[in-house]
């Protein structure tokens, strides 16, 4: 789900050229307009045309850089038929009837079948969100969409590490929760549901710390590391397991004082 405690904070993002091979179809699926691209379906009705063009240029932009960010590149997973679909309602209200979402969603992902709901100029939406179920959609896609063996902080670390503007405060506000003795760690955060997290502040802290040791691991040992990782988590379906096969850890415990010195060192 969307990081509840950004609320309305955002940041416009820069992305990459329109691409050339974007076509539209003006043939209608069941009362849907379709627009296509390399990787994605996009069903509309009367969303301007220009924001159809938005929505597939960021979409094909963020493809791209979580492919990058997480070393998935050699991964094509989305190519035509396995094309992601994303809906484009009329407005919120029509949003909000067809997905049941509350008053303050700006979209929301079905991550089984990669699904995207929103509505056109969102609040949030092309900065937070769309990055962020994306992420959730191709981290799922590769360890397995019901393998409970991946934590919460690991999977919603690896959405919000698409985020530009909590990735960009994730230093300052860990330094800051360090010197307040209100680190969490790692041990502890596996324990957290964020979903029932009801302050900003530990909301924000969970996700930044989650963003944090995402970057640590891809940053310290690579990214075809954290690639091997993720196999093992797949592969393995024990956490633990997946951490001491890859990385010099024998657990998280040890991982989680390699990252906290980490961080105290910075």
């Amino acid at each position: 789900m969307a990081d509840p405690a950004k609320g309305g904070k955002a940041i416009f993002l820069t992305v990459a050229i329109f691409c050339l091979w974007l076509s539209f179809t003006l043939a209608n699926t069941d009362g849907w307009a379709v627009a296509k691209s390399r990787h994605f379906i996009v069903y509309y009705k009367n969303a301007p045309t220009d924001f159809i063009e938005q929505l597939i240029e960021k979409s094909e932009y963020y493809y791209d850089k979580i492919a990058d960010d997480l070393g998935f590149r050699r991964f094509d997973f989305w190519l035509w038929d396995n094309r992601a679909k994303i809906y484009i309602h009329d407005d919120a209200k029509a949003y909000q009837a067809a997905t049941n979402q509350p008053g303050w969603s700006s979209g929301c992902a079905i991550m089984k079948e990669k699904v995207i709901h929103s509505f056109p100029y969102a609040k949030g939406f092309f900065e937070t969100t769309l990055p962020h179920e994306m992420g959730h959609i191709i981290f799922r896609e590769f360890v397995g969409f019901d393998n409970q063996a991946v934590p919460r902080w690991l999977d919603e670390g690896v959405a919000s590490y698409q985020e530009n503007l909590i990735y960009s405060m994730a230093h300052k506000l860990i330094a800051e929760a360090i010197a307040a003795d209100k680190f969490i760690k790692l041990e502890n955060l596996s324990k957290i549901n964020p979903q029932l997290i009801r302050d900003d502040e530990s909301a924000l802290l969970f996700y930044t710390e989650a963003v944090s040791i995402i970057d640590y691991l891809v940053k310290e040992f690579g990214k075809d590391n954290f690639i091997l990782f993720c196999q093992n988590l797949r592969d393995k379906q024990d956490l633990e397991r997946a951490i001491s096969y890859v990385y010099p850890f024998r657990n998280i415990h040890e991982l989680d004082q390699a990252w906290e010195e980490y961080l105290r060192s910075e």
